[in-house]
């Protein structure tokens, strides 16, 4: 049976995570949240007390840090040397830090190999990010854009969080900004990728199109 690997890029508050953990689910699939190893290298350049301007620093603490990620669609695991940090990655200190450290050229090389490894070990696989069909998996199968007006996205990660929403959506203007202009391997929808916009849409239908789409 031939690898499948599906490529779902997108910006924050789309509705990636989500509907790519659905989707892999529908797929009795694998299942990589790129997003998450970011983040738990983050978690750790916090802990080190790194000053986020130190790339030289950064690339240090993330080389010599074990980070794993599960890859069980139905049960997201993160650990960073042996501890569990699914919620602390996703606090906001983690948030407010990920653009720079993923900003980091040799941070994302380190990060992009590791990603290949447990791609490469998997037989199908919905992989989401925000380089998966530019950099991380360039011959998915399937490349996906999903993307939601930014009032929407706000409202979505508002409701989650309970934040503020014009607080929310500054936030994501922000990260927008930071990932699409960052120099190495920057947010862009891949040039074969399909866009979905999933502000009109929910979870289900947005899952239903993807299955269509590779039944195709």
């Amino acid at each position: 049976m031939a690898q499948c690997v599906v490529a779902v890029d997108g910006p924050s508050g789309s509705g990636k995570s989500t509907v790519s953990r659905r989707l892999a689910q529908a797929l009795d699939a694998c299942y990589l949240d790129t997003g998450a190893m970011y983040r738990a290298a983050t978690w750790a350049v916090l802990l080190a007390e790194v000053d986020l301007a130190d790339q030289e620093s950064i690339f240090k603490v993330v080389i010599d840090t074990e980070i794993i990620i599960g890859i069980d669609p139905a049960q997201q695991a993160v650990e960073v040397n042996g501890t569990a940090v699914n919620a602390e990655i996703r606090g906001p200190q983690v948030t407010a830090a990920v653009s720079a450290v993923s900003a980091v050229p040799m941070v994302r090389q380190l990060l992009v190999s590791r990603q290949r490894e447990i791609i490469a070990s998997a037989q199908r696989i919905v992989v989401e990010g925000r380089d998966i069909g530019m950099v991380v998996a360039p011959h998915a199968d399937l490349k996906v854009y999903l993307t939601a007006s930014v009032d929407e996205r706000a409202r979505r990660r508002s409701s989650e969080t309970d934040a503020d929403h014009a607080a929310t959506a500054q936030d994501l203007a922000r990260r927008d900004h930071l990932d699409s202009t960052r120099a190495t391997d920057p947010l862009r929808k891949a040039p074969d990728a399909l866009v979905i916009d999933s502000t009109q849409m929910d979870i289900d239908e947005v899952v239903a199109t993807l299955r269509e789409l590779l039944n195709n």
